[in-house]
């Protein structure tokens, strides 16, 4: 089954429409480099002369899209309403508009310094997704190690390079289970110890975007060690989400082991972008049957596409993990999701290049 381009050029629009937080607009820009400019994101070529591009920033919707969000009079790149994490979300459009744009880089290295000396941190190092006290999300994943590592390569900081992928193992070390995968929440103020789909979403494709980060970099070759450690851990976290897959929806429930939930797009779209980016990435690891699977969770989603409005629903509450009630009118990082989604599935295919 196949989704016109145009389709998913109404999903993300209405991405666009709805989101107005800090992780939402890094998310929506994600979306919009990896759907319309391929080239430029970490799963391509992204570092022409071991370097991250320069560019005209108007001429990437990605960057157009999120470079009024971004503050560049303030340590965070954004105000993240107590969350150390998020503002990281905006990192990578910083340094690349900051490439021609002087502030919007210092402003990235003010959030890639606040981040590494000012957060609190776990006991065993873990930087904490919060301003004020050290607790552990497993969103971070998807914000902060996948900014360090792009901002290591563009400072040639092989030390920076292997601290993200050590932040992800930190991480893993708290929040996994025996089932393989994650926890969303540890920690003493807002506790979420659940198999959150959502959260394995972020996770696992945090560090997928690391594990390429890393991979296409000069450093390739003395980062093996943190390269299998992530493949590891991204495995851990897709075996465990495949065995938990049963909801008669065809979709991943909101708790991934816990059949008094609902199935939903959000966490399904992001755990099968991660299968396709890996079986592009490490395809030795992730064979045919990881590309089946997240085909059919595909196929699923395609089907839950108002092809009028753009909205793909039922989605969880991306505010509230723990409503019952499916969110309808498009959540900003479902909608996202399901465009990075797309954009896995066609490059993963060899499909053109955007």
């Amino acid at each position: 089954m196949m989704v016109a381009a145009s389709v998913i050029n109404t999903v993300l629009a209405k991405a666009i429409e709805v989101a107005t937080h800090s992780w939402e607009y890094g998310t929506v820009a994600e979306a919009l480099l990896e759907w319309n400019n391929a080239s430029l994101s970490i799963w391509n070529n992204p570092f022409p002369g071991n370097n991250i591009p320069t560019l005209n920033y108007k001429d990437v919707s990605a960057l157009t899209y999120v470079k009024p969000f971004i503050r560049t009079d303030n340590i965070t790149l954004v105000d993240g309403d107590g969350a150390a994490g998020d503002p990281a979300a905006l990192g990578i459009p910083a340094l690349l508009i900051g490439k021609t744009e002087k502030p919007y880089y210092d402003a990235a290295i003010r959030q890639e310094e606040h981040l590494i000396k000012d957060v609190p941190r776990w006991e065993n190092g873990a930087i904490s997704h919060r301003e004020a006290y050290p607790e552990l999300w497993a969103d971070f994943i998807y914000m902060v190690p996948p900014f360090l590592a792009y901002y290591a390569v563009a400072s040639k900081n092989a030390t920076l390079l292997k601290e993200a992928a050590i932040q992800c193992k930190l991480y893993h070390d708290v929040l996994v289970t025996k089932e393989g995968p994650w926890l969303h929440i540890v920690g003493d103020h807002v506790k979420d110890f659940a198999l959150w789909s959502s959260g394995n979403g972020w996770a696992a494709a945090g560090m997928s975007r690391v594990l390429a980060t890393t991979v296409k970099s000069e450093f390739k070759g003395e980062t093996k060690k943190e390269q299998g450690m992530l493949v590891d851990m991204i495995k851990g976290i897709i075996d465990g989400t495949i065995k938990l897959d049963v909801d008669q929806s065809g979709l991943l429930r909101n708790y991934l082991n816990d059949s008094s939930w609902f199935g939903e797009i959000s966490g399904t779209s992001l755990l099968a972008a991660t299968a396709y980016r890996m079986a592009k990435l490490e395809p030795q690891t992730f064979g045919s049957s990881y590309t089946e699977w997240a085909t059919k969770k595909k196929d699923v989603v395609d089907k839950k596409i108002d092809e009028k409005t753009g909205i793909v629903s039922p989605a969880i509450d991306p505010l509230d993990w723990h409503n019952r009630t499916p969110y309808t009118t498009g959540s900003p990082e479902g909608q996202s999701f399901v465009v990075l989604l797309h954009a896995a599935y066609r490059d993963w295919k060899g499909g053109v290049k955007a």
